[in-house]
């Protein structure tokens, strides 16, 4: 996830592009630049003739690239900005976007999924490349078709797109085009800005706000090309589209969050979409198998990997922990996970063959960066799950699988979760396929129904308002039980973890089957119980366990009359939450979020402070 900014018309579109991007910098902040088409009387570096583009980076936030333009001014009506999260290249000036080929200056938003086989066959003719991005070679593309001849920068932009596969949302300028920009986009956020004698584009509402409230949202699959006096829409086919423009009425507040009340209820929303980016340019169906080169994890190491081992902390750990469940079913291989914390004070056994996965939502966290050092030192392989480019964890391990989550800001941990399962299950399928467990046609079953369930967490997320009342029937609980079984015992510890760490009340998740062991004695009538209890191979053994405690509340499978008859709740509100029925394999990414809802819904109604809680911070880099 980045931020995109773009402006055309007759004032000065430096301080709008920068003041675009600091509304966006929360979607990135590991680079940021600027492309200008520079007004040669007026800006200290143009030097050349009308129409010139200068380019100005820097890495790290968007406070570097102020600096760097304090240093050296630009002046000029039309441009476009970046601040980048990084998914393809390390954070770097030369990754940093805008990327230039020729006459060409791109900025994006997105993942290219055949950016391999596109940079193989432009070296072929003699392309030379500055970066390490996908982006850089849809700017070659683009002056590609320039330079054979396309009639206009809108039309190089269709035939350069024809190419690629994958996501983007795109702005694009051309050396002696001065006063166009050229947007398009598919499965990535753009949306134009309608002013007075000026046009804008951005990646989120935020940026256009202190200057224009007529907002047009572009689609997948169209192209815009942009002046000071409006905007003409086509398809990629080049049918024109005509489409109303929308007024926004949310303060610069509420749109930086999307219109949501907090970032953490946003970040709750955003998971189909990251779900979506994390499984993009991984999943091969027709062959019922994982591309999984980033892994590191040849053949022969799959093959002979004696033990898997998952370090983490916090809610990674709880993802990790059902990726145990997963790796020892489908890999049919030994997993152990292991807390960050608990590792580096003893003196555990590694081996080289042993796999070890690292992860760490930051790719920073101190004990877990820990536990990888030792396990480097004893011959592991380690592989980093995270979710930044680049990350300490990251550097040191021997290969990282990095999430698309893109930046998360609440403290409380939702979609970089979602998308550590999904690495997990990934992981899980790669192993299998390569350790001969796994035939391709039950591979290619898992791997669709982990491709639909993107849309099943839509459809669970549209039934938010079930979690918000059963929040109001329990606002003055002081303590919760979370019971689950199998790859759901993990969800429960999570749900749990979420109650406690955002609305501060005291919750505590258990497997279920353990609840005969000693904890039953704390049921009462004070004391809440949530039973996650899907229909899938534990249900019977876990319906069990809601009777001995007599659980008022349930997470159920849609049309479940059992329990909804236990509960005393025929209808479809009262005490249950419910999900669509799916694959085993992806049930904890749609049990999860009735419980995300259900503590924020707590939180909120109780008044905290959902995203930053109290004593708790983003990233742990300290004891």
């Amino acid at each position: 996830m980045c931020g995109i900014v773009g402006y055309v018309g007759t004032k000065n579109c430096v301080p709008i592009l920068v003041g675009g991007l600091r509304a966006l910098e929360y979607r990135g902040y590991d680079s940021a630049g600027l492309a200008v088409h520079v007004t040669p009387s007026v800006s200290p570096r143009g030097t050349g003739a009308s129409g010139s583009i200068e380019v100005v980076r820097a890495v790290g936030k968007l406070a570097h690239l102020e600096s760097a333009l304090l240093k050296a001014p630009l002046v000029g009506t039309t441009g476009v900005g970046h601040t980048r999260w990084a998914t393809h290249g390390r954070p770097s000036e030369a990754n940093a976007h805008p990327h230039v080929a020729g006459r060409v200056a791109v900025v994006h938003n997105g993942i290219i999924e055949n950016h391999v086989a596109l940079r193989r066959e432009l070296e072929n003719r003699g392309t030379r490349f500055s970066s390490d991005t996908d982006t850089e070679i849809v700017a070659c593309l683009i002056d590609e078709a320039l330079a054979g001849g396309a009639s206009s920068l809108t039309l190089a932009v269709r035939v350069a797109l024809a190419r690629v596969r994958g996501a983007y949302a795109i702005a694009v300028l051309a050396r002696g085009m001065p006063d166009e920009i050229v947007v398009a986009k598919a499965d990535s956020p753009l949306v134009l800005g309608l002013g007075d004698g000026e046009v804008l584009c951005a990646s989120d509402i935020p940026a256009l706000l202190g200057h224009t409230r007529n907002v047009v949202f572009l689609h997948d699959g169209e192209v815009a090309t942009l002046t000071a006096n409006g905007v003409a829409i086509t398809t990629l086919a080049g049918a024109e589209v005509e489409r109303a423009s929308k007024r926004i009425d949310w303060s610069p507040t509420q749109a930086e969050k999307g219109g949501h009340k907090h970032f953490m209820l946003k970040e709750i929303h955003e998971q189909p979409r990251a779900v979506e980016d994390t499984l993009r340019g991984r999943v091969d169906l027709g062959a019922g198998d994982v591309v999984g080169d980033e892994l590191g994890i040849t053949p022969e190491l799959a093959r002979h990997v004696r033990r898997v081992y998952f370090v983490a902390c916090g809610t990674s750990a709880h993802a990790a922990m059902v990726g145990r469940y997963w790796v020892e079913q489908l890999a049919r291989v030994q997993a152990v996970v292991e807390i960050g914390s608990e590792v580096r004070y003893r003196d555990p056994v590694f081996g080289e063959e042993d796999l070890v996965v690292a992860v760490s939502q930051s790719g920073e966290t101190l004990d877990t960066l820990a536990a990888v050092k030792t396990a480097k030192a004893r011959g592991a392989h380690v592989l980093a799950v995270a979710n930044v480019i680049d990350s300490a964890i990251a550097r040191i391990s021997d290969a990282a699988l990095y999430t698309h989550a893109g930046p998360e800001i609440g403290v409380a941990s939702t979609k970089c979760f979602t998308t550590q399962l999904v690495a997990m299950l990934l992981l899980a399928v790669y192993l299998g396929r390569r350790r001969g467990t796994l035939e391709p046609d039950a591979a290619r079953r898992i791997l669709e129904e982990l491709s639909r369930a993107p849309a099943q967490m839509r459809e669970v997320l549209g039934r938010a308002d079930s979690a918000r009342q059963l929040a109001k029937k329990h606002l003055r609980a002081s303590h919760m039980l979370f019971l689950g079984r199998g790859t759901n015992y993990p969800i429960a510890l999570e749900g749990a973890l979420k109650l406690k760490e955002i609305s501060y009340v005291h919750a505590e998740g258990y497997a279920a089957g353990e609840m005969k062991h000693g904890p039953i004695a704390l049921i009462d009538e004070d004391m809440p119980v949530v039973a996650i209890c899907p229909r899938d191979s534990h249900f019977e053994k876990t319906f069990s366990n809601m009777q001995e405690v007599r659980a008022r509340e349930g997470l159920c499978t849609d049309g479940d009359d059992d329990v909804r008859s236990l509960l005393g709740s025929p209808g479809p509100g009262g005490d249950i939450l419910s999900i669509p029925p799916c694959a085993p394999e992806v049930l904890p990414l749609l049990t999860v979020i009735p419980l995300q809802l259900f503590a924020y819904y707590m939180a909120d109604l109780k008044g905290t402070d959902v995203d930053q809680p109290r004593n708790l911070a983003k990233t742990v880099t300290v004891e």
